[in-house]
C-alpha cells in the first residue's frame, strides 16, 4: 500500500534508524529537544513522484534556520512500519515529524509516539469533514491530514455504453453487469485488492460499511461486526468467487495487479484508488478514454469507502516540536495542498480543490472522488490495528475461498476482536 494510495494504500508510514541528525547539521539529545524551534527530519514512504523535495524547497529558502530534511523509507507499508517502531521505541527522537498512514493514528497515540496537537492551530473547518476523523484518537487531535484517498469503481464505459447500460449503482446491478455483460466481451467481471494484506482488510471493511454495518467502536474497546450487515458485505465477495463474476485470479490481486489487470482491457469493473486514474489513462493503457470513475456501489445505492491516505504527526520525542508544527501548516495550506495534487497527482485534504474548475478539468474523476471521501470512513480505529487488520484479512478470506460460511467467519471475526480488544 504506497502512499499515493492507501491502504492504503495506501497508503504509510515512517521510520528509519538514522545515527542523530547528521543529516541536518545538529546533534541528537540533550537540550537542543527543548528549545522548541530549529533544523527538521521529516520520515516519510517513498516519494513516488518526486514533488515533495520541490515543495519542500520553498520551505527551506524561507526558513534557513529551520531547514527539513527528508528521510525515505521503502514503499512497502509493512517494512516502512516496522523500521518506524523499532525508532520509535529506541526512545532516540530522530524524527520531528512523521507522514503516517491514516489507519495507524489511534496506535501511535495510544503509544505515546506522536504528540497531541492544538485544534486552533490548523485550518481544520477546510478540510473534508470524515478525513479530521482518521487524526483523532480518544477525542483529541493527534495529526493533521495531509493526503486522503477513497475507494473507486473504475468501469469501462465504451462497453457498458454498447449494451445501453448506466454504471451500477447498487451490488444488485453490479452483478448482473459483472455476470452478464463481462462474459460476452471476455472479460472479468469485478475485482478489487484480495490478496490477504492490508488491501483485504480494507475491501472487507467497504463492504461491510456498505451495507450499513461496522467493525469496531469506542476506539478498539467495542466489538461490534457480529451484525447482518457485516455478514451481508462478506456474503457479497463470497459470492462474487463462488458465482465467478469476482475472477479466481483477484483473490491474488493487491492494487498493482488489479491496475493492470483493468489496464490490459481484462476487468470489466475494478475497486481501486484514485492513482489508477493516471495509468489507465497512459500510452501504453488499452482502455485509456474507454473507461470511467463512480463511487463505490452498495445494497440499495451508493456504498462506503474506507479512507486512506495519510497524516502529519509531530513525534512525542521531536527535539523542534514548534518547528514541526508550522511545517504541518505550511504543507497544509491551500497553495501547498493544490502542489500536492498538480505535482504529486495525490487527492488533497481541502475541500475547495475539489470544486476548482481548472483542477477538474486537469482530473476529471475529482467530483465522483469528493463524493465518495464524503461518504467514507476510517478503518477501524484501535491501539492494537495490525492484530486487527490480520484478524479482518484471514476472515474475509477463509470467506471468499469458500473456507468458512459468511456466517461463520463473521462470529469468528467478533470472537478474534475481542480477544484482541482484551489486550488493552
Amino acid at each position: 500500500m504506497r502512499w499515493i494510495r492507501a491502504a492504503g494504500r495506501g497508503l504509510l508510514a515512517l521510520a528509519v534508524v538514522l545515527t542523530g541528525y547528521m543529516a541536518s547539521g545538529t546533534p541528537s539529545g540533550g537540550a537542543e529537544r527543548t528549545s522548541g524551534r530549529g533544523p527538521m527530519t521529516l520520515a516519510t514512504a517513498g516519494d513516488l513522484t518526486g514533488y515533495l523535495g520541490r515543495v519542500l524547497d520553498g520551505w527551506n529558502r524561507a526558513h534557513p534556520a529551520e531547514r527539513v530534511t527528508v528521510v525515505e523509507l521503502p514503499d512497502s507499508a509493512d517494512e516502512t512500519r516496522a523500521q518506524m517502531i523499532t525508532d520509535l521505541r529506541s526512545g532516540e527522537g530522530r524524527f520531528d515529524l512523521l507522514n503516517i498512514d491514516v489507519a495507524w493514528t489511534s496506535e501511535f497515540a495510544a503509544a505515546g509516539w506522536i504528540a497531541p496537537l492544538e485544534r486552533d492551530r490548523f485550518p481544520l473547518e477546510s478540510f473534508l469533514p470524515p478525513v479530521v476523523d482518521t487524526a483523532t484518537y480518544d477525542g483529541r487531535l493527534y495529526a493533521v491530514p495531509y493526503v486522503t484517498n477513497a475507494g473507486m469503481l473504475f468501469y469501462r464505459k465504451d462497453v457498458l455504453a454498447r449494451e445501453g447500460q448506466r454504471p451500477p449503482r447498487t451490488w444488485a446491478e453490479l452483478e448482473r453487469q459483472a455476470r452478464t455483460i463481462a462474459p460476452k466481451y471476455g472479460l472479468g467481471g469485478y475485482a478489487g485488492q484480495f490478496l490477504p494484506y492490508e488491501g483485504l482488510t480494507v475491501n472487507a471493511a467497504e463492504a461491510v460499511y456498505s451495507a450499513g454495518g461496522t467493525i469496531l467502536g469506542d476506539e478498539g474497546e467495542r466489538v461490534t461486526v457480529d451484525s447482518a450487515a457485516a455478514r451481508s458485505g462478506l456474503g457479497f465477495l463470497a459470492r462474487g468467487v463462488r458465482d465467478g463474476w469476482i475472477p479466481g485470479e483477484a483473490l491474488t490481486y493487491k492494487e498493482e495487479e488489479s491496475r493492470q489487470a483493468f489496464q490490459d482491457g481484462r476487468l470489466l469493473f475494478l475497486r481501486n484508488w484514485p492513482y489508477a486514474y493516471a495509468g489507465a489513462s497512459g500510452a501504453q493503457s488499452k482502455v485509456a478514454g474507454k473507461f470511467g470513475a463512480v463511487p463505490l456501489p452498495g445494497p440499495e445505492g451508493p456504498g462506503a469507502s474506507v479512507l486512506g491516505g495519510s497524516n502529519l504527526a509531530v513525534s512525542s520525542q521531536a527535539r523542534h516540536p514548534e518547528s514541526a508544527r508550522d511545517l504541518i501548516a505550511y504543507l497544509t495550506s491551500e497553495r501547498v495542498q493544490r502542489r500536492v495534487l498538480g505535482e504529486g497527482a495525490l487527492p488533497p485534504v481541502r475541500a475547495a480543490l475539489y470544486e476548482d474548475p481548472a483542477l477538474v478539468a486537469r482530473f476529471p474523476y475529482l467530483p465522483a472522488l469528493r463524493a465518495s471521501v464524503l461518504a467514507a470512513a476510517p478503518r477501524p480505529k484501535s491501539p492494537h490495528y495490525e492484530q486487527v487488520s490480520l484478524a479482518v484479512q484471514a476472515v474475509a478470506h477463509d470467506a471468499m475461498t469458500q473456507h468458512q460460511t459468511p456466517e461463520a467467519a463473521v462470529r469468528r471475526l467478533a470472537d478474534e476482536l475481542a480477544a484482541i480488544a482484551r489486550r488493552r
